[in-house]
């Protein structure tokens, strides 16, 4: 297949804002894919690598345009230049590739697998001289492209594709291709449900394609990352007793981040954050401590990981840990000065079998069964069974008492849904004027922050499964001006976390790709004019940088709408 197939499908697709249409175009190109390629699926969100794989490509728009350069025969200075004034390099790719006239010398010769294979390798090159080659695979993809087929490959490099095809969108249209309009809705569940086991749109397309007893065989897999069971939040024990049932599991809720721990049959031990991140490198500790006190073939467990003090054995807040989770260098010094415990509640799979379908109560007792638990290493999430509210708020308040979040409630006999946010496991916390956002655009500062990116645009889900975010403020303030040790980011660090997603800029204010997750406080929310969401927060601060977690943790634009109402009452 020529890439240009793909890029008149990417066409088709952008030019309708009809999800059923979009569905009703990928699906007739599906079909068209063959067997033996089905990972090309990938490249339709983008990727070249399943969910679970969270590698990059490492590729910064400076790297872009000096390879656009190289491979287009242009001065770096004129593609600057033009990006300043249209803010999209694939626009700008598709302009000077016409004026070069590569349409009609090359437009029959770029076949998928070049483009493809050589975006998987830029993932894989490391060390000394890895830009050289970096530029190298570009330039040769660029090199044979038409104007239509730069756009797409330097967008997909950018990761920002620009075409509307969210996970749903995809589902649908391998449900519809596969087993047509009138089944469509019953299977497109089937296909989503397949996709939560697998995290991979090319196993789970390989089964659509055999039939409907195929996708019920694709099972989760140790040592593969997988999306968690999330909780819903409620502020009243009465309120959690109604949503999980009496009687329920209650558990302490640790200020840790969640690290789901697999163990496969050949006895190697895999960390992942709910990010879908391999932290396997940055945790031989945990690697350790498990091996040493969970008995078991293979298995995979759901846990949250909580950091403390080397010296005091003082339970530390998020802050201090989060920095061990992109750290790849001095892990044994960092070890040294902030160990962890890691604390079990759930678990999926044991001795190649999935136990996610059992009830929690069941599940509970084999983690019971199979942890050794050893306070400071690892242990079992402390809980109590109760119908007995008052019961129930003795609880919490003690697990606040000790420094704790707050408490999970449990249904006891439901079972474990991998990437769902589920009616029957509830948080609760003291509630607070704060929500996780995404920064989508940052202005640059002045004074002593002069020439750092300080001031961030904040944004919230349109919650309407089509991949937007809405504005909803500006943050300047929260931050540390110098690295205090308390885990959270320096300003300066938060500009070099910023700087390499800048997709267009125009006078002082840049804008970026949502990728950073920051946990935003503020006084109310209130309508407003200023902001695409018609809210914005007054008097916002940034309390920490939470690099455990996605766009799809943050809060939809629905979460602003009962904020400003509970405002208003």
């Amino acid at each position: 297949m020529k890439y240009s197939e793909f890029v008149e499908l990417y066409e088709s697709v952008a030019n309708t804002s009809k999800r059923l249409e979009k569905e009703v175009i990928l699906s007739d190109f599906l079909k068209k894919i063959e067997k033996g390629k089905s990972e090309w699926i990938y490249l339709l969100r983008g990727k070249v690598r399943p969910d679970y794989d969270s590698r990059e490509f490492g590729i910064s728009s400076q790297l872009t345009i000096k390879a656009m350069a190289k491979s287009l025969g242009i001065k770096s200075e004129k593609i600057v230049s033009e990006y300043r004034k249209i803010g999209d390099l694939g626009e700008i790719a598709e302009k000077f590739v016409g004026k070069k006239g590569q349409e009609t010398l090359f437009s029959k010769k770029l076949s998928v697998d070049l483009v493809f294979n050589n975006l998987r390798k830029l993932m894989e090159i490391e060390g000394k001289g890895a830009v050289d080659k970096k530029m190298g695979l570009i330039s040769e993809i660029l090199g044979q492209a038409t104007g239509k087929e730069a756009k797409y490959i330097v967008r997909t490099l950018l990761n920002d594709l620009r075409i509307g095809v969210q996970d749903g969108t995809l589902r649908d249209a391998i449900s519809l291709a596969f087993f047509g309009e009138e089944e469509k809705r019953e299977m497109a569940l089937k296909v989503e449900e397949a996709f939560d086991m697998a995290n991979d749109f090319a196993e789970v397309f390989d089964a659509a394609r055999k039939g409907k007893s195929a996708l019920g065989k694709i099972g989760i897999v140790p040592g593969r990352a997988m999306n968690v069971m999330l909780p819903v939040k409620v502020t009243e024990i009465s309120e959690a007793f109604r949503i999980v049932g009496k009687p329920a599991a209650i558990e302490h809720k640790y200020d840790g981040f969640r690290m789901v721990i697999s163990k496969d049959d050949k006895g190697e031990i895999k960390l992942f954050t709910r990010k879908l991140e391999d932290v396997t490198k940055q945790f031989p500790d945990v690697v350790s401590i498990v091996k040493e006190h969970v008995k078991a073939k293979s298995f995979i467990i759901d846990g949250e990981t909580v950091g403390f003090d080397g010296k005091t054995n003082r339970y530390m807040p998020f802050e201090s840990i989060s920095q061990r989770i992109k750290r790849k260098y001095d892990i044994e010094k960092l070890i040294e000065k902030l160990p962890v415990e890691v604390n079990v509640f759930d678990i999926v799979y044991l001795n190649g079998e999935e136990v996610m379908l059992k009830p929690f109560k069941e599940r509970r007792k084999i983690i019971e069964k199979i942890i050794k638990s050893e306070k400071r290493k690892i242990r079992i999430a402390e809980q109590i069974i109760t119908s007995d509210e008052k019961e129930a708020e003795k609880f919490y308040e003690n697990a606040l008492k000790i420094g704790e979040e707050g408490v999970m409630f449990k249904d006891l006999e439901k079972p474990y849904r991998q990437g769902r946010r589920v009616g029957y496991i509830v948080k609760m916390k003291p509630e607070a004027n704060d929500l996780d956002l995404v920064v989508v655009g940052a202005e640059y500062g002045s004074g002593k922050r002069g020439g750092l990116l300080t001031s961030y645009i904040v944004a919230v889900r349109s919650g309407k499964g089509d991949g937007k975010f809405l504005e909803v403020g500006k943050v300047s303030s929260g931050l540390k001006e110098l690295d205090n040790d308390e885990g959270n980011a320096t300003y300066k660090e938060m500009d070099a976390l910023l700087r390499p997603l800048i997709i267009e800029g125009k006078g002082n204010r840049v804008k970026v790709k949502p990728k950073i997750v920051v946990t935003v406080v503020y006084q109310n929310i209130q309508g407003s004019p200023s902001y695409n969401s018609g809210y914005a927060m007054r008097f916002p601060r940034i309390t920490k940088y939470r690099p455990e977690r996605n766009t799809k943790d943050i809060a939809s634009l629905s979460d602003i709408k009962k904020e400003a109402k509970k405002e208003r009452k």
